[in-house]
């Protein structure tokens, strides 16, 4: 009994000695999110997604997971590497809080083939897993939630299947500009070897640009169907903290686009980060100075961490990855955040050209030829409008009534209505013309009689029109020889001159009406 005693724990502590295999255990995530867990594995997915074919055949019970099969626990599936035999087995975790929930695959295999199967076998099998997982998904388009919880992974983004139907053949721009960016988007898609070896992010990003309109939110769903890849769309003003943007940015996936659209409504990064003139606005105002200050310090947090999130260290994570700005107003963007290296390429959307509307005319009309394509091709050289335009008076005419006469006729009427409006601002620009030239000389001769009375007169260029009728004002105060009206009826004037002083708009009705009173 004494010796039995003492030889059982040895014979237990000799025994992995004595068994020549070995086992790896690849755990899946709990459904809990251990809080010192920062991302959570995919090595676990990966592999079940490379063992699926053969579970397919070998497995005598499974379990489904949309495309994915995977052994049921305690069920064994044999593989073969170089002439190597493993197994791979669905077992049950270990006891403890740690385990709980968890699933488990284990790999056994000869310790003779360790350096094999470790660095070797282990990186192909997530390899494959990996390019199964992608080609068995479905699309989606995910979005960030308001309330980012950092106790589950499933809770940062929520989600919907992709199916936009926007192709770059459908696209409405110039074909050479289609090509360049499919080629881009080729070279990128091929070209991760390139970028370990230059030591680069395996990123790419892109800034589209252009009035509203002009088919900046297809283009992304464009490149997305060309790539086959997910979309992230990030809404900046639902992110509090730097620390909750890298926490999304951690959660997504490669072979994927990110999206931030209107980046210069989302939050306040137009703005050079030095002081200026709205510091000096608010000096006189502590309150609007503080709130302003704290703006600009939330403004700051958040544009440094869109910096590190396109173009930092966290950059690299996950790779093949293309990252998308979108504005209306290219000039106002901060130059730190869209400089080559994280914005690789800028697009322009522009207006309608000639090529993108037969484009439109062949998805709404089915036609690649028609007598009055000449007559739009002409205006379209001189007109400026939107592809969304363009496609809305098709889609109008098509609702009413059917055939390309009608449509097409209804969008050469468009044109011809913009092509006067664009002439008579053009008229008037030109009537104003002398009238300027004549303010610059009356300037420049030190304002003549006016100036010797205390008056000076106003450049007209300046002055906009106003809603609202001020004649009896006026009329009131024409006697008063500090004021001088300016414009061709009493109608146009929101500018005047009082005592050399200028005085625009509403502030110059309210400071007469306070004369009067």
């Amino acid at each position: 009994m004494l010796l039995d005693f003492h030889l059982r724990p040895l014979i237990r502590r000799l025994l992995p000695f004595l068994d020549p295999y070995v086992t790896i255990d690849i755990s899946g995530k709990p459904d809990y999110y251990s809080m010192d867990r920062i991302k959570s594995s995919d090595a676990y997915e990966e592999v079940k997604a490379y063992l699926s074919p053969a579970c397919a055949r070998d497995a005598l019970e499974l379990d489904g997971d949309g495309f994915v099969l995977s052994p049921r626990e305690g069920q064994e599936v044999s593989d073969e590497f170089k002439g190597v035999a493993v197994r791979w087995a669905s077992v049950r975790p270990g006891p403890g809080r740690e385990s709980r929930d968890q699933h488990c695959l284990c790999l056994t295999f000869h310790r003779r083939h360790r350096e094999l199967v470790v660095g070797e076998y282990l990186p192909h099998v997530r390899r494959l897993g990996r390019d199964a997982m992608f080609g068995n998904r479905r699309r989606r388009l995910y979005t960030n939630k308001k309330n980012i919880d950092y106790c589950s992974s499933n809770k940062v983004w929520s989600y919907i299947d992709f199916e936009h139907p926007t192709t770059f053949d459908t696209l409405a721009m110039h074909p050479e500009k289609k090509r360049k960016i499919m080629d881009d988007l080729d070279d990128f898609r091929s070209s991760r070897e390139y970028y370990r070896r230059v030591g680069k992010a395996w990123k790419r990003g892109y800034l589209l640009y252009g009035p509203p309109g002009t088919g900046k939110s297809s283009m992304i769903a464009a490149m997305a169907n060309y790539l086959n890849y997910d979309i992230y769309d990030i809404e900046l003003t639902m992110v509090p903290s730097n620390n909750d943007l890298r926490k999304l940015f951690i959660e997504t996936k490669g072979k994927s686009i990110i999206v931030i659209e209107d980046i210069d409504c989302s939050l306040d990064l137009t703005g050079h980060r030095s002081g200026g003139s709205s510091a000096d606005a608010g000096a006189a105002n502590p309150l609007a100075q503080l709130a302003g200050a704290k703006r600009k310090r939330a403004s700051e947090m958040m544009l440094s961490g869109l910096l590190n999130f396109i173009d930092g260290i966290w950059s690299a994570h996950s790779g093949e990855r293309i990252i998308v700005f979108t504005t209306n107003h290219a000039e106002r963007l901060d130059p730190a955040l869209v400089r080559r290296g994280r914005m690789d390429m800028r697009v322009e959307m522009s207006y309608c050209c000639f090529e993108a509307f037969t484009t439109l005319a062949r998805n709404y009309l089915g036609e690649d030829a028609h007598p009055l394509f000449g007559a739009v091709e002409e205006m379209l050289r001189a007109v400026e409008i939107t592809p969304a335009d363009v496609a809305e008076c098709l889609m109008m005419s098509r609702r009413t009534e059917r055939g390309a006469d009608v449509c097409l006729g209804r969008l050469v009427d468009e044109l011809k209505k913009r092509a006067e409006e664009k002439g008579m601002k053009r008229a008037e620009k030109e009537a104003a013309a002398p009238a300027a030239a004549g303010a610059d000389a009356t300037e420049a001769n030190g304002g003549g009689a006016d100036m010797a009375k205390g008056r000076r007169m106003v450049d007209p260029r300046t002055i906009p029109l106003l809603d609202f009728d001020i004649s009896a004002t006026l009329e009131s105060c024409g006697s008063m020889a500090c004021f001088v009206a300016i414009g061709t009826d009493c109608h146009n004037i929101t500018m005047v001159a009082r005592r050399g002083k200028i005085v625009r708009g509403l502030k110059f009705v309210q400071q007469m009406c306070g004369l009067l009173q």
